[in-house]
């Protein structure tokens, strides 16, 4: 199976060697290196999960993205978002990540252009009624970075339009996502919304095949629970029987 493009595909690896680069420049003053070496020594203590509150809360998390344009969860009510998120130290397994969950629930475009990329048909759950929109599966991936200075979000915007002139990459620079769902350092994590907004749950890799495939089944049973429930009129007939 080939993949498209790595470098234009959801999270750029933002890493180490993009804020090596962003740090030579003479943006950055010597107070903003350290600043920003501090703040990525100085990183707290992973937070939990799984919110306990998770069941009933409703979240629409926004942001904006590369291009600068507003993005906000919920844009996509009657659908399922998965939102798939790191820091610079999980970007790389993040960006697999988001990719195959993408290509499980959209077949399609592993074969077309980046253009295309984010406009395939979603596959309908298991036993999906012919004559009803499925609920689609929007994976979106979210770069955390926090630890950039505000004088150097320009400089990472252009970086990654240049790297992903075509996909949306959200950009949280004030630790939206840790806020509302915890982020562990190293790995990539993934919320998934379901389709009333409400965050059903979070999980934190590293993702498996097997760990994935249980993604896969989450996401198929939170849209088999929007299915609209069909009723069928009695006959008279039936009714005497």
């Amino acid at each position: 199976m080939v993949l498209p493009t790595e470098t234009a595909r959801f999270i750029i690896p933002y890493g180490a060697t993009m804020l090596a680069t962003l740090i030579n420049t003479r943006l950055l003053s010597r107070a903003m290196v350290c600043a920003s070496v501090l703040s990525t020594i100085f990183i707290g203590l992973p937070k939990q999960t799984v919110l306990a509150d998770s069941k009933t809360r409703v979240v629409n998390i926004t942001m904006e993205d590369q291009f600068r344009t507003r993005c906000e969860t919920g844009a996509f009510l009657g659908d399922v978002v998965v939102l798939v998120f790191a820091e610079r130290r999980g970007a790389e397994a993040a960006h697999e990540l988001g990719k195959k969950i993408h290509v499980l629930f959209h077949p399609t475009a592993i074969s077309v252009s980046d253009e295309e990329w984010a406009h395939q048909p979603v596959v309908s759950p298991p036993g999906w009624p012919v004559d009803i929109r499925p609920p689609n599966v929007h994976a979106i991936p979210v770069a955390c970075l926090s630890e950039v200075p505000r004088a150097m979000h320009p400089v990472v915007r252009a970086r990654i339009r240049k790297e992903s002139p075509e996909i949306s990459v959200w950009l949280d620079y004030e630790d939206i996502m840790d806020h509302h769902f915890g982020l562990e350092r190293g790995v990539p994590s993934v919320a998934i919304l379901d389709t009333r907004g409400m965050v059903h749950s979070v999980h934190v890799g590293p993702f498996s095949d097997e760990a994935i495939n249980s993604l896969v089944t989450t996401i198929d049973e939170i849209r088999q629970a929007s299915r609209p429930q069909i009723i069928t009129a009695a006959t008279p007939g039936a009714l005497r029987r």
